[in-house]
């Protein structure tokens, strides 16, 4: 008799991830007196990785996270009030963006661009994921 081994399906580990590159905000941001009295430049990249058992559906738009809503809350946030911190700010921006359920980690680079002179930028990068 002889044996006929059938090959398993192959099963894929997905990573579903919605980026935002370079947006670029002026806002109110900083401890300092002159700061608080003039607008900069903030450059924010975002990655944010989704639920991947979740499979996008183009009838149900609940199985995705749009990215445009998510600028706009940013820019929302952003502009709502004078932050302090680029860590303050970065807070509300886990805050908001975790309120999605699809959401499983998010990793955050914010950037002042023109506060140092010698310096093309200067930030913080912050990763924060569900347990």
């Amino acid at each position: 008799m002889k044996i006929i081994k059938f090959k398993k399906k192959t099963k894929f580990k997905y990573k579903r991830k919605v980026i935002i590159n370079d947006l670029i905000l002026n806002i109110f941001i900083g401890i300092h007196n002159f700061e608080k009295q003039k607008k900069q430049r903030v450059k924010f990249n975002i990655e944010i990785i989704t639920d991947p058992h979740i499979l996008p559906n183009n009838k149900d738009l609940n199985s995705i996270l749009d990215y445009e809503t998510i600028v706009n809350k940013i820019e929302y946030l952003a502009d709502s009030k004078h932050h302090e911190l680029l860590e303050d700010l970065a807070e509300s921006i886990f805050n908001v963006i975790f309120k999605n359920k699809l959401v499983k980690k998010i990793s955050l680079k914010l950037e002042k661009l023109d506060i140092l002179k010698k310096t093309k930028s200067v930030g913080i990068e912050i990763s924060k994921s569900k347990i």
